[in-house]
């Protein structure tokens, strides 16, 4: 029986976590010339984390566990929250590598996990390492149901809401480097039966920069069962306008699993971030969602104070902190790349 069927589903990012896992950025071919600038914003963001929720960070061995244990140490951090585990990795991006927790609607005590195939965003990076941490994870916790569809997908690449709903994209989810074999009608049987949604909602392209073929979670988000934020760029001669113009139109015509019509908050986009000649893939929509908090990346420009105005307004009983990602994105992603959560039962 698939999770669906016995009666498992993905929550929605603002339910209650047990914990955040990420995986320790240890990789300079993630962040050519610049690794070492990128640890005090990631640091910051699991000492964060670590104030309302446990955070499970993935390590390589013995050497790496120490070195991060003594620097979050260093700047503070609630260590009692801190779980290190000896999980071998190829990269930084748990989101996507990482495993996929469900909940199950007729016992709130049960959760599962789904075990998706990850070829690193179809074959532009090694995985051999990456692909398997879920199965390791498991490991930790036995008693909980592994799922294993025997497909690529990545955490990145999808949104839900909990309540039925799933958004997602066409540039990645039907892009022949993931699943040639399948066609869009298989993908969302798949969608459905491990996610244990009802209803897609698929947008187009992705921003400029983005190595991962279009992941949603630089676009659009759900914030709330029935609102969804989603990026705009005003500017008529940036090469994001069109996507993100075609994206929200999309958004403005689709219907959710409720038959309404959901409300769309535009976010706007930061100013261009470029790093050796490349545009990168900065966004604000690549926000955390954490137990009493919104994390989300800034990119030391003018409309970082207008992303956090628009994010309180959506999450009122959160804390919104926006952390420095100028450097993290080089990587090609930040907060919500970087993070998966274990929802609390």
């Amino acid at each position: 029986m698939t999770p669906r069927e016995q009666g498992y589903y993905m929550p929605a990012e603002w339910a209650r976590h047990e914990a955040t896992w990420l995986t320790y950025p240890k990789n300079p071919d993630s962040w050519p010339g610049k690794i070492e600038t990128i640890y005090p914003s990631y640091h910051l963001f699991v000492k964060t984390l670590a104030e309302s929720e446990c955070v499970h960070i993935n390590v390589d061995d013995g050497q790496m566990l120490n070195h991060v244990k003594a620097e979050l140490e260093a700047i503070g951090t609630n260590m009692q929250n801190i779980k290190l585990h000896i999980i071998p990795s190829n990269d930084a991006w748990c989101r996507d590598h990482g495993p996929a927790f469900l909940l199950n609607h007729n016992d709130a005590k049960k959760r599962a996990i789904v075990n998706w195939n990850h070829n690193a965003w179809g074959g532009k990076y090694p995985y051999e390492l990456d692909t398997e941490i879920p199965v390791h994870i498991h490991e930790l916790m036995p008693e909980v149901p592994l799922f294993t569809p025997d497909i690529v997908m990545e955490g990145g690449s999808i949104d839900v809401n909990g309540a039925g709903d799933l958004l997602t994209t066409t540039s990645c989810l039907l892009n022949e480097n993931r699943n040639p074999h399948l066609n869009q009608d298989q993908i969302e049987d798949y969608l459905r039966n491990y996610y244990g949604v009802e209803n897609i909602i698929w947008l187009g392209d992705g921003i400029v920069g983005d190595d991962t073929d279009g992941h949603v979670d630089d676009l659009s988000r759900f914030v709330a069962a029935d609102t969804i934020i989603t990026a705009v760029e005003d500017d008529a001669w940036d090469e994001n306008y069109e996507p993100l113009k075609k994206n929200l139109q999309m958004l403005n015509r689709c219907r959710l699993a409720s038959g309404k019509q959901p409300t769309i908050v535009e976010l706007p986009m930061p100013d261009m971030v470029f790093y050796d000649n490349q545009r990168l893939p900065a966004s604000y929509a690549n926000f955390y969602i954490a137990n009493d908090k919104v994390i989300f990346p800034t990119y030391r420009c003018l409309t970082d104070n207008e992303a956090a105005y628009i994010l309180e307004a959506c999450f009122p009983d959160r804390e919104i902190i926006g952390i420095d990602s100028t450097d993290i994105i080089w990587g090609l992603g930040s907060f919500h790349c970087l993070s998966q959560q274990m929802p609390a039962i």
